[in-house]
């Protein structure tokens, strides 16, 4: 796949003379660029100590204006942009997630028992049996077994992937201090509701009396839950989870009695441990009796029937999603579920990014989701792979899978003269890095941004970029109708 992309680079690259006029006709006026350069005195007067790479071009890659952009710099969740791009070109963006029972055995037509083996293989799906969000689910497999006239399984739940290993766990190039934070969670094929549990409780009915848990998900965690918090007169709330050994969690501390409820989320630190309360759940939902239940038992990939599978929305899909609310797990299950492997991922991500920019690229990537601190990339290698990976065939409209202004985390990017859509790019926050890297339509094209900060002034820094898009878009166009018209094409059929 990597050597057809070569080729098709090179095809690309050849044709540029001839298509890529019309993309590129934008410049930047001896206006923009006096404006340009004091946005940047002031905006370094804003963020002293700081490091700041920006490269603004346009689609055929040409430099318009820039500041230090072959500085390596920490990308952060920018980074989702390379592993989208990625998992497009060995996917395809109509790709899809699958989960599925497999087995080795016959029904017993009498019983309605399975007769052998069972297993879950489980394809990393971040969207599987999610609450309140789209996602295929545990009780849709449960239910297809059913059909199949299944009334009764026995033995451990075994789990098995075919990328590898069917464990999930806290990726070691991840900084400790991220570790159970809800935007950090285990990452591998074990992934249920984005292996976050959301809990909620309400007051007992009498001062001293244990909370109730009145709704928790995913479907079976409140299997997993233990109450040793009390009720006590007032409003007032000081409830937390505690971790437990066995993978579940105990409520401690009181919620008043006049409060109506209270809401709890906690890492799903055993995702193992969940997903068997989470098919317990599904199998009694669905009438199947599950005799002597057990696990988890981790198996190597094997050959088997499939007896029921249910799949994701199509990635260019998930992909929109996990962009609009910048989700680690998903971008890191995008990662793996397109290398085929939980360890190649990362380094097949960096040759992805070299081949597509070419050899000056300054990029070394150790995740799919821009949380390590160890991802260095240049804002020039940054700009130019935007520009160039939509020139490759079927590419034209990966613009659109990234959040548009006005939305998700670029909601503070609207106003100041721009419509919705002017804008689709993608942020990026860690504790000292601020980046914010997309594309601005303008009436003579498309410009192409990477603005790259690391320092202590972030809250500055984010500022200064949301004023710089708005300085250069401020009479901006929809990105669709600029693509439509300068670059052809309409909108995939696997983006429905």
């Amino acid at each position: 796949m990597l050597r057809r992309l070569d080729r098709m680079w090179m095809v690309v690259s050849c044709l540029c003379g001839v298509t890529s006029a019309p993309v590129a006709a934008q410049e930047l006026s001896v206006r923009e660029r006096g404006e340009l350069e004091d946005w940047f005195r002031r905006t370094s007067e804003r963020t002293p100590g700081g490091q700041w790479g920006i490269s603004i071009g346009a689609m055929d890659g040409r430099v318009l204006w820039s500041v230090s952009p072959e500085l390596d710099l920490i990308p952060a969740s920018t980074t989702k942009l390379f592993t989208t791009g990625f998992s497009r070109t060995r996917m395809g963006g109509g790709a899809r997630f699958t989960t599925r029972v497999i087995a080795d055995g016959r029904l017993d037509s009498v019983s309605g028992k399975w007769v052998g083996s069972w297993a879950l293989q489980l394809g990393g799906d971040p969207t599987l049996d999610r609450a309140g969000r789209a996602g295929p689910t545990l009780r849709e497999l449960a239910q297809q077994l059913r059909e199949r006239g299944i009334r009764v399984l026995e033995g451990p739940l075994s789990i098995t992937s075919r990328t590898g290993p069917a464990a999930s766990r806290y990726p070691s190039v991840w900084s400790p201090d991220y570790e159970g934070r809800l935007y950090a969670p285990p990452v591998g094929p074990v992934a249920l509701h984005e292996n976050i549990v959301s809990l909620t409780f309400r007051p007992g009915r009498e001062a001293g009396a244990p909370p109730q848990l009145v709704s928790a998900y995913p479907d079976g965690v409140s299997r997993m839950v233990r109450i040793a918090a009390t009720t006590v007169g007032g409003r007032g709330r000081r409830l937390s989870l505690r971790a437990d050994p066995d993978g579940g969690w105990t409520l401690r501390g009181t919620i008043g009695m006049e409060r109506r409820s209270a809401g709890l989320s906690a890492v799903a630190h055993e995702p193992a441990q969940l997903l068997v309360s989470g098919w317990a759940a599904a199998l009694e939902r669905a009438g199947i009796r599950w005799a002597n239940p057990g696990g988890p038992v981790l198996l190597a990939p094997r050959p088997a029937a499939i007896l029921a599978q249910v799949s994701s929305a199509p990635l260019d899909s998930i992909a929109t999603e996990v962009n609009r609310r910048s989700v680690n797990i998903g971008a890191e299950l995008m990662l793996q579920f397109a290398a085929g492997n939980q360890l190649a991922g990362p380094g097949l991500l960096t040759q992805h990014v070299r081949q597509v920019v070419g050899p000056s690229a300054r990029v070394h990537l150790v995740d799919g989701s821009g949380l390590s601190e160890f991802n260095r990339m240049s804002a020039l290698t940054q700009m130019l792979y935007l520009a160039r990976y939509p020139q490759l065939p079927g590419n034209q409209r990966f613009p659109l899978l990234l959040p548009a202004n006005g939305t998700g985390t670029l909601r503070r990017l609207r106003g100041g003269g721009m419509a919705r859509g002017v804008v689709h790019a993608k942020t990026g926050t860690l504790d000292e890095v601020a980046t914010l890297a997309g594309y601005l339509a303008r009436q003579d094209g498309v410009l192409v941004l990477s603005l790259m900060y690391n320092g202590r002034r972030t809250g500055a820094a984010r500022a200064a970029e949301w004023e710089l898009f708005r300085l250069l878009g401020a009479e901006g166009v929809d990105l669709g109708g600029v693509l439509e018209t300068h670059m052809g094409g309409s909108v995939p059929t696997n983006d429905r």
